[in-house]
């Protein structure tokens, strides 16, 4: 949860500053390696873009942490776990928060304008309710290996 916020908190820096550059073979080719999108939920339930909404459907009342041009962030916090809604104007701000985030790795509910980060035990009980896909994010520097000894 400690590296969603974080990754949630400086996800904001690259969505104020203006971005360049168009979206080559390679490029596509490298997000599409680090993302595993599983599949809808049978229900066909998809969540607005709107923290207060998905909140309640998930059983919170959200704290407003950050309200800016570029996105909406609501924390809930639950008997269960703390978690963070995050809304966008655009799906292009939602994607320029999930590259900035993938630096620190982890599983993330993603709709059509909304991110979750909650816990991943968490995540398949808010896609039948909310809908979207869990992508699995790489995280970026060294991994740990067992040892030969």
């Amino acid at each position: 949860m400690r590296g969603a916020t974080l990754a949630a908190t400086l996800a904001i820096a690259p969505l104020t500053a203006a971005c360049g550059g168009g979206d080559d073979a390679a490029d596509t080719e490298r997000r599409r390696a680090r993302v595993s999108v599983s599949d809808a939920p049978a229900k066909g339930v998809v969540a607005p873009a709107k923290v207060e909404v998905i909140a309640g459907l998930t059983g919170c009342r959200p704290r407003i942490r950050i309200n800016a041009t570029e996105l909406r962030q609501g924390l809930c916090h639950t008997e269960k776990a703390d978690y963070l809604i995050t809304t966008f104007p655009t799906d292009e701000l939602k994607e320029t928060w999930l590259d900035s985030a993938s630096g620190y790795g982890g599983e993330y509910l993603v709709g059509t304008r909304w991110i979750v980060s909650a816990q991943p035990q968490l995540l398949d009980g808010f896609r039948d309710r909310l809908g979207g896909t869990i992508r699995q994010l790489r995280g970026f520097g060294p991994t740990a290996e067992p040892s030969a000894s």
